[in-house]
């Protein structure tokens, strides 16, 4: 049996004019054929789990393409073009008995509001509606309708942080291994309830995601069903798909499935209002950080989360803390024209430098700081354990640490770098656990690698391109969901 395995992978901010380019996929993962094998065999991620699920069938895996971008704003037209056009010719070379294939499930690109979708469409032109094509999905994903009736089945993620992604890679494999064999006929069908699923409730060892999920388990336990996910999707993609998904694969069954996918949206309707998560502002955050004494303090700049297509330069939190005299923080910006300043500079000289708030004003302004240059480094770093997004190695580019009075330290990143492993910080020296307060611009994502060291947790609501609050965002392609209007109607698909 002879199985192809590819990932085409970006979630795409539409309010971040910063577009994924062929660059950017370059700095993280564009690779394609064998060479796929060194990064991505043994990580934590679903292409890892794709491999192992191969390898205990005794089947050959083909590795076609592995291409991934940091979030941001939408994918160019350029790269998206070269990528599929290259993942099409391999794939037809290839002549394989199926596809495991990674997608995010929210790829927007210059052209189309659903790459995602897109590039199924396109593999079934290019190969036909038989070819058996099972999906791995990110639960942050905006499904479309047109994405589930071209996937033979499609499974998603149950865990944010994302530490269940080789598992679910695994899942996938076996059952395409069943289907080609024929001791399984997938069927499935789709669900969208219209409600926005607040980011801060996506944390799914917490209610109400966390009992969702073991509802997913128990429906997937039942006699004729495959598999059944839940994606509370992504609220910063303005387009006609942005939302919820519940996704039920059944066994030969078209109407089972539709009948379960049904149910389960109703069950996330009745629970819309428990999807919702009010914050405190910047100045009360910091103000309590200074005040507790389980340490360290993890501040939350929610609406900097980089992993959601942020701009990574936020400086609303630097500059209050600055402001309430705060002591031995360690803040994370993206602020490639400063390290080449520090660069210039070398290590133990002082520099004075203006940081943040350079890409836009939505994460405020640029404030004026002076340290020392205490550590440059090329910004490669190793991740050994699960963690969100499940890199083995980890890119944020050539990065200066700079201390500044008060043993407070900025680290400054040549590539905009999500938090999703203490080894930004381990890397350079920093011990985070003896740090007073750490600030992350995330969501849920960093708990993984910052939950076992953190003595308190302030999820903050700040402004910017993942703000929390979907009020602050001008949609104009979505439907009618909540709570942005009260009472939309529910359909099922």
């Amino acid at each position: 049996m002879r199985i192809a395995v590819a990932g085409f992978m970006h979630e795409s901010n539409t309010f971040n004019p910063m577009k994924a380019d062929r660059a950017a996929f370059l700095a993280q993962s564009l690779t394609f054929g064998p060479a796929m094998l060194d990064d991505w065999r043994d990580a934590h991620h679903e292409i890892g789990g794709f491999f192992e699920g191969l390898r205990a069938a005794s089947a050959e895996a083909i590795p076609i393409v592995m291409a991934w971008a940091t979030p941001s704003g939408p994918v160019t037209d350029a790269v998206f073009e070269e990528v599929l056009a290259e993942f099409i010719d391999r794939i037809r070379k290839a002549e394989p008995e199926g596809l495991l294939l990674a997608l995010h499930g929210a790829m927007v690109t210059d052209s189309y509001s659903d790459g995602d979708g897109e590039v199924l469409a396109r593999l079934r032109a290019a190969l036909g509606p038989d070819l058996p094509i099972i999906l791995t999905l990110d639960l942050h994903g905006n499904l479309s309708e047109r994405l589930v009736a071209l996937s033979t089945a499609a499974i998603a993620y149950r865990t944010c942080p994302h530490v269940d992604q080789r598992a679910r890679g695994a899942q996938a494999s076996e059952l395409l291994v069943r289907t080609i064999r024929g001791e399984v006929r997938p069927r499935q069908a789709i669900s969208k309830p219209p409600v926005i699923v607040n980011i801060m409730v996506h944390d799914t060892s917490a209610d109400p995601l966390k009992a969702l999920m073991e509802e997913m388990r128990h429906t997937e336990k039942k006699p004729g069903i495959l598999a059944a996910s839940l994606l509370p999707g992504f609220a910063y993609a303005d387009v006609p798909q942005m939302g919820p998904s519940l996704v039920v694969v059944a066994d030969g069954d078209a109407d089972l499935a539709h009948a379960e996918a049904d149910r389960l949206g109703k069950v996330l309707w009745d629970r819309r209002e428990l999807l919702v998560r009010p914050l405190p502002g910047p100045v009360e955050a910091v103000a309590k950080a200074l005040e507790v004494s389980r340490l360290p303090v993890v501040l939350v700049d929610t609406g900097d989360n980089v992993g959601g297509g942020s701009a990574g330069d936020g400086s609303i939190l630097l500059a209050e803390l600055l402001r309430q005299d705060a002591t031995d923080f360690v803040v994370c910006l993206f602020a490639p024209d400063e390290v080449k300043v520090c660069d210039a500079a070398g290590v133990g000289q002082i520099v004075r430098l203006r940081v943040g708030g350079k890409l836009d004003r939505l994460h405020g302004d640029p404030v004026e700081v002076t340290g020392t240059v205490r550590l440059l480094h090329d910004g490669v770093y190793m991740e050994e354990q699960p963690r969100h997004g499940g890199r083995r190695v980890n890119h944020m580019g050539r990065t200066a640490l700079i201390e500044l009075p008060g043993r407070n330290l900025l680290v400054l990143t040549s590539q905009r770098h999500p938090p999703f492993s203490l080894g930004q910080l381990t890397c350079l020296g920093i011990e985070p656990q003896k740090m007073r307060i750490l600030v992350v611009k995330a969501a849920i994502a960093y708990r993984a690698a910052y939950l076992p060291i953190a003595g308190t947790i302030i999820e903050v609501d700040t402004p910017g391109l993942t703000a929390v609050n979907p009020a602050r965002f001008a949609y104009r392609h979505i439907r009618d969901l909540y709570p942005l209007v009260n009472n939309p109607r529910f359909m099922s698909c």
